[in-house]
């Protein structure tokens, strides 16, 4: 038997259409407002035997959830289903979950064992605790922060999905290759960064990515070609032979001047960062600081 609650958020993009279907009878719902409410419906979702969560919102609304279920679960946290109603939906794509997914297919594919993937999230941990911050999938600074702001103001203009992806990737390399050197795409972060187990370095970063997820849309390959694990691209500013990079990392490639050139892709199971500038999670924008980007715990999400 599965006892399964449903988290909506109806400030999501394709949730601000209207109201969502009801839930079926036996199913628990809540609509948090606030990130206590989030605390609380979790907390009664565990309380009630709860062990499949739906999340009914975008990759910000899952980073929250993520974030926030270790507090009502501790460690035997449920197998979650996610409802893709965001803006970009990157877990989604790359779970296989097609958009327009209602509650009740995501339900029916809980039953059938096939249908379950695991996917391992990251955690940002500040300098100083013991605890993640934060629980997502896609990590990134510089000019990827600013990547992030150039895609808040697309979707302003009515762009989502890949349409988006497209739109924002364009828009940063015009805006890096137009820039001159003391552009601030091109001069990019003051970072000291440490990669796994190599020796720390203090430079300017134009890039850097951090990511869990197997699968990137429009099939992208930023991280070479799919594979499981905490992934990590770090890009020397300023960015050099720049024109030849972008589509050479974004297919998957990994020729010999990539890397000589000042792009870095590695497998890790953690790196830290420290900044002054802040970084994104999945969409969101905070503070930088003295961090750790680690390889989270493994979860496992069900597919239809």
């Amino acid at each position: 038997m599965i006892r399964a609650g449903v988290i909506r958020n109806l400030k999501s993009h394709r949730n601000l259409a209207g109201a969502p279907a009801l839930a079926p009878p036996g199913v628990l719902e809540a609509v948090p407002e606030r990130p206590d409410d989030l605390t609380e419906a979790l907390a009664w979702f565990a309380k009630s035997g709860v062990d499949f969560v739906v999340i009914d919102g975008g990759d910000g609304t899952v980073r929250d959830v993520l974030t926030r279920a270790t507090e009502a679960y501790g460690d035997r946290l449920p197998t979650f289903g996610v409802i893709p109603n965001g803006k970009t939906n990157a877990l989604a794509l790359d779970l296989g979950v097609p958009l327009g997914t209602p509650v009740r297919a995501m339900l029916a594919a809980a039953r059938d064992p096939a249908k379950r993937k695991v996917r391992a999230c990251l955690e940002v941990v500040r300098a100083g605790a013991d605890e993640p911050e934060l629980r997502g999938f896609l990590f990134g600074m510089g000019a990827f922060v600013r990547g992030t702001e150039l895609a808040q103001r697309t979707h302003g203009l009515g762009f989502f999905d890949n349409a988006a992806i497209v739109m924002t990737i364009a828009g940063a390399a015009a805006r890096t290759l137009a820039g001159g050197p003391q552009d601030p795409w091109r001069r990019g972060e003051p970072a000291t960064l440490a990669l796994g187990e190599a020796a720390p370095e203090t430079r300017d970063w134009f890039l850097v990515l951090a990511a869990t997820l197997k699968r990137f849309p429009l099939g992208l390959q930023p991280f070479g070609p799919p594979h499981e694990g905490l992934k990590a691209l770090a890009v020397e500013a300023p960015p050099r032979r720049l024109p030849m990079a972008v589509p050479t990392i974004l297919r998957g490639a990994q020729p010999p001047w990539l890397e000589r050139a000042g792009y870095r892709r590695r497998d890790v199971s953690s790196l830290s960062v420290s900044m002054e500038g802040g970084f994104t999670l999945d969409g969101e924008i905070y503070p930088g600081g003295d961090l750790t980007v680690r390889q989270g715990p493994d979860l496992e999400f069900v597919f239809v």
